[in-house]
């Protein structure tokens, strides 16, 4: 029997459990689920004989240690921070690890070890990074076995809310961290563009956006990622003259978001006074210089530049950060004020549902010819449990685990999917979910 310990049953985690539960009995697994709050990890494996759920605490040394001793593969869906504690412990102990994260420094130091040890840290297998990643490298390789150049390299991600329930004026509700979206792009963006670097700040990041069609989901407006150029050696794009990586939103999302960085109230660095008892219209003024005579609402709209009765007013007034409603949050940072009211305002229904967009923008020459390769996933979640966001990340996860355990993947080191031997088998399976791209040529 092989012991899969899960380590974080978020909402991320509910697919990779559910996958791992129904494969259980073929595969001889036990999967142990272990969450901050026991009763959350109940709650992911249901009656299962084969699942065990208990309350994890990331800081209890010794639990840590006890822990992925005794499994044969460890799952981190913990906060990307943590990682590193579980990886350490997992090369320590001879055992493979599986995380949808980014690669962290501190885990990039443990690829000898691995290698020494025979051991994989598969990381980045989610939805973005994960799923971008071998969708991409699969076309990119096609590309290139054929004799092509490749010239231009977009990729675009969205979390976003399926169409059927799109039913605020922001078009978006949160379908993942709140606290993520809210600090999203703080920092420089940083790609090229026709052989030119392009580094955009954070204050000027939401007015530079370029538009997308999308199957026929219609229109989506893209915003710059932190750092696309880090990815041109990853995928052997070394000399290729465009290339960018973007997060999707739609159409009048950054115009409006943009009036909140422009103000301030997405800082993170400082606590508010009295926040507690300040109001949402306090809030907003408290950004704006003193007038006699103009509203609060007419003092925004001038420092924006924009009309009080334009769209993107409306959407500021929509959201309720000019009505005198408690705060109530002690010692909040601006970011952590806005966060807790757009989490009321941005919620995700229990009946609603939520849906991811992915897409890639391929240019290339081949044959003497310039050609156009567009490649689009949409995944709609199918309840409130089972979401686009947690298919997405939890299921190449969990079918990752399986391939590593049953001998598939058998790659060693600290790992991305950007190799045939892992992404394919994936994406093949992966297809059988319905994650599945359209590709126009």
């Amino acid at each position: 029997m092989k012991k899969i310990l899960v380590l974080g049953a978020g909402l991320s985690a509910s697919s990779l459990i559910k996958y791992l539960i129904d494969h259980a009995e073929q595969f001889d697994w036990q999967v142990r689920v272990g969450d901050m709050s026991e009763e959350v990890a109940k709650s992911k494996i249901g009656n299962s004989a084969r699942a065990q759920a208990f309350e994890f605490n990331i800081n209890n040394q010794p639990q840590r240690e006890t822990e992925i001793a005794n499994c044969d593969l460890v799952i981190s869906l913990l906060p990307a921070r943590f990682h590193h504690l579980v990886a350490e412990i997992a090369v320590q102990n001879g055992k493979n690890m599986v995380t949808a994260s980014y690669v962290a420094p501190e885990i990039k130091k443990l690829e000898k070890e691995c290698l020494e040890k025979n051991l994989l840290i598969l990381n980045e297998i989610g939805v973005d990074p994960g799923i971008d990643h071998m969708s991409a490298m699969k076309i990119i390789h096609e590309i290139k076995e054929k004799g092509g150049k490749i010239t231009s390299f977009k990729s675009n991600t969205g979390g976003l809310v399926a169409p059927k329930y799109d039913t605020n004026p922001w078009n978006y509700k949160f379908t993942w961290n709140p606290r993520n979206v809210v600090v999203a792009g703080q920092g420089v963006a940083q790609y090229i563009s026709n052989g030119f670097y392009k580094y955009i700040p954070y204050h000027k990041l939401f007015t530079r956006v370029e538009r997308a069609e999308v199957l026929e989901y219609g229109e989506f407006e893209i915003y710059a990622n932190r750092d696309s150029l880090k990815y041109r050696e990853t995928y052997g794009l070394e000399n290729i003259p465009t290339m960018m990586r973007g997060t999707m939103r739609r159409p009048g999302f950054s115009r409006a978001w943009n009036i909140f960085v422009q103000i301030g109230a997405t800082d993170d660095t400082y606590i508010l006074e009295n926040s507690e008892d300040m109001t949402y219209r306090e809030f907003i003024n408290s950004f704006l210089s003193f007038h006699a005579t103009l509203t609060v609402e007419q003092k925004l709209a001038a420092y924006a530049g924009i009309d009080e009765d334009s769209e993107t007013m409306y959407k500021l007034r929509w959201l309720g950060i000019f009505k005198n409603e408690k705060i109530g949050l002690k010692n909040a940072t601006p970011a952590q004020a806005l966060q807790q009211l757009l989490e009321k305002k941005w919620k995700l229904e229990s009946d609603d549902r939520d849906m991811i967009v992915m897409q890639h923008i391929f240019e290339y020459e081949m044959g003497g010819k310039k050609k156009r390769l567009t490649s689009s996933m949409v995944v709609e979640g199918t309840d409130s449990v089972h979401t686009a966001m947690s298919i997405t990340v939890g299921i190449p996860v969990a079918i990752a685990t399986k391939l590593i355990l049953t001998g598939v993947i058998t790659a060693k080191g600290v790992v991305i999917p950007v190799n045939k031997d892992i992404y394919e088998p994936v994406l093949a399976e992966l297809a059988d979910y319905g994650i599945k791209f359209t590709e126009e040529e």
